[in-house]
């Protein structure tokens, strides 16, 4: 080993006594800060990574690795001290070895000199240093690989420009092998196999982040090929000028090259050995993106019966598809593995299978899409399969292209394709076909703790009619449902007039009151049901229609709500779809409707579409999600109330002001919600005004400018404080809700207050905060004056701070409508009398009497409800997520995840939180100016050539105290 690092000292040296080093270094950090800072447009990108650092470093490191290796043994041969070296008592792999080392070495110096960039990153954007870690691996391991090549072509040479030649053509041959050109002409068996023997291919895998046994050898092997091959080469050279070279050792040497050949292959062969070897990996990235997780085998676990998974890909397909298939056909098989015998994976080629084609569009309604496919040469249509089916019983799910691939723009004609988020759309797939299977089962084959359910109800003399019939018809109904239970479910009936301990009991618990038919009729009676399970009870709400059918959905309803493994139903309040509901005219096609957000829910929730006019949430609902609320009235008020008050969730997302952009001016109109009252109730406000945030996204702002004489309005994306930009330090890591969401833009928000006294008995948690340099604005005219404030259009106000844009309460809740007579019933009344009297003055037969609809008033909510209050409803809407995409150059749906977060979360569901922000496009830079980024770029580049004249430096040290040392040496050898 002494030798060995003598040898490497000697060639770093002679590396860095001439100029080699330094412009090695010194080209190598030029092309990579060119490529980061100006080809891939780092900034631009709007990503907190460094994949731009290491994308073209497949292909510099050929370039470079040729030229660093082209003279090591090559030079040697042509100026004669090969015959030297071939002299010396040194076996001649130690030689190989010490040169490898000393090439290898000087390219970890320069790309150690790279650190900086990583750093910059992390200080403008929650950088994962799982694939920075990974990628500088991959690029040593390949760098590696590519010098070994090197040194095989220089010692086959006395030429450094043939070796240079040489050693660029194979290894680019080895990166070809594996390129998109080539893999996508030969189909997805031959094209794996090409990917397999390519550079390229195993690189783009290591800088994921996923360090994989399979990956490492293949770079290994490709180094101990190739040093074995040079060493065997400058053998031949050694054997080649001995003039006395008899018969047996003419065999030996021909033994030795035959084991070099055999040690070669094996190395290259074992290759194909690892390839089925899938489980010795590790996963570097934050979270484990690439690894499945605990909530997937969870799901995986309750499989009862064989799921299908069956992959639909083409073939010939986008070039910009093809390498995914590989991705997504890895994942399955984890999928598979994860399974255990219980989930069946097939990858089928429908082109190729009539029958499986025909069975796609006919039973799931896949069908191929048509890419447009263009190329120097020739531009032509593809009709492609690029869907994946989950099956389970007889539910399935269909996934196709669009919802497994993310698009960045990288460029103008520059697209950059990824998959999304594979294990959380496939995971998201999986869960809803396991509980819509379950749903259509045993209603109880869910419940792991036994339910009771106690019928707070009077005597049948007592109860007005139809009630002493429907008293009757729910003891028959709790009888079935408790011999079907297993006995994981029992009730009591009890009258709490016969109790006023009770009564005040149930009062103080539950906050049930008797109720009145009516003025005519003031006997007080009780029906009220609540379903307990331990410490956690919900009311359950009467049908409208007070009869066995729907007394029955009532209760199948309230069980499924305390039952896993069942689809959970989301009731939505949204306004009417309108034509520019925001005044958006030439943004978004004029329509800003909340499409997206119905889309997204329906793909994991079953969604309700409800207004609220009946006074009531639908029956099955498991939580209300009230978006955009305008000028709500006392019965959908009361809906909302009784939903809370009955520990159900409302999420609501709200403001006092809408936008409208029409007539090119931007203005804020006053538009009351019905609902300020209702959360004054609870300690609640929304505004006054709205919130400004000089940490905000940009926003296509029209500006007038001066040109040629003329008055020219344009469309310029300008920075809009209205919509402020809320990243980690606003986000609140104390719920799974906004843990994990990176960013977030609240378009024209209203600042929320909490009244601590009144909310003093709940617990609360600041979801979202703008930045502390926030203020808040009350004025209609929210177009910016860029010549008035030309920093952000606006003047700052006074109240500079964070603005609170999120809360999450949960605890026990008073009703608005307490001591007060139900709406409902109010109604009924007012309706009867108004029959009446119009029979008396027509003279008229009166139609026939209608059962009585029950409305008791829940006067307090148990402990568990919860209201979520966001102070904008327009950043959920279709027209504001797409301003945002445009502004941010990436898919954003950060508004989607956080709605889908705060249902999960209140439903205790919370298996798909930790999956939801895996995706590959969450982490975005923190907002950075013109002047900061040419600062920024300026200080990488000063501190590359600051990093490139400390390794002179040091080097010039090491030198000086090498030449003392050595006259040290000499004058005591003299004066002895």
């Amino acid at each position: 080993m002494a030798n060995i690092l003598r040898i490497t000292r000697k060639e770093l040296s002679s590396f860095f006594g001439s100029p080699v080093a330094y412009l090695f270094i010194g080209a190598f950090l030029a092309a990579t800060l060119f490529v980061f800072f100006w080809v891939e447009a780092f900034f631009s990108r709007n990503i907190a990574d460094t994949r731009p650092l290491f994308d073209w470093m497949p292909l510099l490191l050929i370039f470079l690795a040729a030229a660093l290796t082209m003279r090591l043994w090559s030079e040697e041969r042509r100026a004669g001290t090969l015959e030297l070296l071939a002299t010396l008592p040194v076996a001649t792999w130690r030689l190989v070895l010490g040169k490898f080392l000393a090439a290898w070495a000087l390219v970890a110096i320069a790309l150690a000199l790279t650190l900086p960039l990583p750093l910059t990153v992390a200080l403008i954007g929650p950088l994962d240093w799982g694939p920075v870690v990974g990628a500088y691996l991959a690029t040593l391991l390949l760098a590696a690989a590519y010098i070994a090549i090197g040194l095989f072509v220089s010692a086959r040479t006395d030429n450094p420009i043939v070796a240079l030649i040489g050693t660029t053509l194979v290894a680019a041959l080895f990166y070809l092998i594996g390129s998109p050109a080539l893999t996508s002409l030969a189909g997805h068996g031959g094209g794996e196999l090409l990917r397999l023997l390519g550079s390229g291919s195993r690189f783009e895998s290591i800088t994921r982040g996923v360090i994989d046994l399979r990956d490492l050898y293949y770079y290994l092997s490709l180094v101990g090929a190739f040093l074995l091959l040079s060493v065997d080469t400058l053998e031949r050279l050694r054997w080649a000028t001995d003039p006395a070279l008899d018969p047996p050792r003419r065999i030996a040497h021909h033994r030795w090259s035959l084991l070099t050949g055999l040690a070669v292959a094996n190395l290259l062969a074992a290759n194909l050995w690892l390839h089925q070897v899938e489980a010795v990996r590790a996963d570097l990235t934050r979270g484990s993106v690439y690894s499945l997780s605990e909530t997937t085998q969870t799901y995986l676990d309750q499989l009862q019966e064989p799921l299908l998974i069956r992959g639909y890909f083409s073939a010939e397909t986008h070039p910009l598809l093809a390498p995914l298939v590989p991705q997504l056909r890895d994942l399955l098989r984890e999928y598979q593995a994860a399974g255990n015998g219980r989930v069946v994976v097939e990858l089928i080629d429908p082109h190729n299978d009539p029958e499986r084609e025909r069975e796609a569009g006919e039973q799931y309604g896949i069908q191929p899409v048509a890419f447009q496919t263009a190329s120097k040469y020739q531009a032509g249509i593809v009709n492609s399969y690029f869907d994946i089916l989950v099956k389970y019983g007889d539910s399935h799910e269909v996934l196709g292209f669009q919802e497994l691939i993310d698009v960045k723009v990288r460029g103008e004609t520059d697209l950059d394709v990824v998959l999304r988020n594979p294990e959380y759309d496939l995971t998201r797939a999986i869960k809803k076909v396991l509980y819509g299977w379950q749903a259509g089962g045993d209603l109880f084959a869910g419940i792991n703790r036994p339910l009771r359910l106690r019928a707070f109800v009077s005597d049948p003399s007592v109860l007005p009619e139809p009630l002493p019939e429907l008293r009757a018809e729910l003891e028959s109904l709790l009888d079935e449902l408790a011999a079907d239970s297993g006995g994981r479910f029992g009730w009591e009936i009890i009258d709490p007039a016969s109790d006023p301990t009770l009564e005040q009991a149930i009062a103080e618990r539950y906050g049930l009151q008797p109720l009145v038919l009516s003025l005519l009729d003031p006997q007080p009676f009780y029906f009220d049901l609540v379903l307990e399970r331990g410490e956690q009870a919900q009311t359950v709400p009467l049908p409208e229609q007070l009869d066995a059918a729907g007394l029955r959905r009532s209760l199948s309803a309230a069980i499924k709500h305390f039952t896993p493994g069942v689809l959970r139903s989301v009731a939505l309040y949204r306004p009417e779809s309108s034509p520019s509901m925001l005044g958006m005219d030439g943004f978004g096609g004029g329509n800003s409707d909340y499409s997206l957000l119905e889309e997204v829910l329906q793909s994991s929730f079953n969604l309700i579409p409800t207004d609220l006019r009946d006074g009531q949430v639908p029956e099955q609902a498991d939580l209300l999600l009230v978006i955009a609320p305008k000028d709500l009235d006392e019965r959908q008020r009361f809906a909302i109330d009784q939903f809370l008050m009955q520990g159900g969730t409302v999420i609501l997302a709200a403001a006092p002001l809408t936008v409208d952009l029409g007539g090119g001016r931007i203005r804020a109109v006053e538009q009351p919600t019905g609902l300020e009252d209702w959360l004054a109730g609870l300690g609640l406000r929304l505004g006054p005004g709205l919130v400004l945030d000089p940490q905000n996204t940009p926003f296509p702002i029209p500006v007038q400018r001066q040109l040629g004489g003329f008055l020219v309005e344009e469309i310029q994306m300008l920075p809009y404080p209205y919509f402020p930009d809320v990243r980690d330090d606003g986000l609140s890591d104390a719920s799974g809700i906004t843990a994990g969401l990176g960013q977030l833009t609240m378009t024209w928000a209203a600042p929320i207050s909490i009244d601590a006294e009144a909310n003093a008995g709940r617990q609360w948690v600041r979801l979202i905060e703008s930045s502390a340099a926030a203020w808040t604005r009350v004025d209609s005219d929210v177009q910016p004056d860029l010549e008035a404030y030309p920093e952000l259009g606006f003047e700052r106000g006074d109240d500079t701070g964070r603005k609170l844009l999120g809360v999450l309460i949960e605890g026990r809740f008073e009703s608005a409508f307490s001591d007060q007579p139900s709406p409902l019933r109010s109604d009924q009344q007012r309706d009867s009398a108004s029959l009446d009297a119009a029979s008396a003055l027509t003279d008229t037969e009166t139609p026939g009497p209608e059962s009585p609809r029950l409305s008791s008033v829940v006067e307090h909510s148990p402990s568990s409800a919860r209201l979520i209050l966001f102070g904008s409803s327009s950043f959920l809407s279709d027209t504001a997520i797409s301003l945002a995409t445009e502004a941010t150059q990436s898919r954003y749906l950060a508004p989607l995840t956080l709605i889908q977060n705060a249902i999960d979360w209140s439903l205790e569901d919370r298996g798909l939180l930790t999956l939801r922000g895996r995706g590959q496009y969450n982490s975005l830079l923190e907002p950075v100016g013109r002047e900061q980024r040419i600062l920024l770029e300026t200080l990488n580049y000063l501190l590359a050539l600051g990093g490139l004249a400390l390794v002179f430096a040091l080097h010039r040290r090491l030198h000086r105290r090498r030449e003392q040392a050595l006259a040290a040496i000499l004058e005591a050898k003299v004066g002895g």
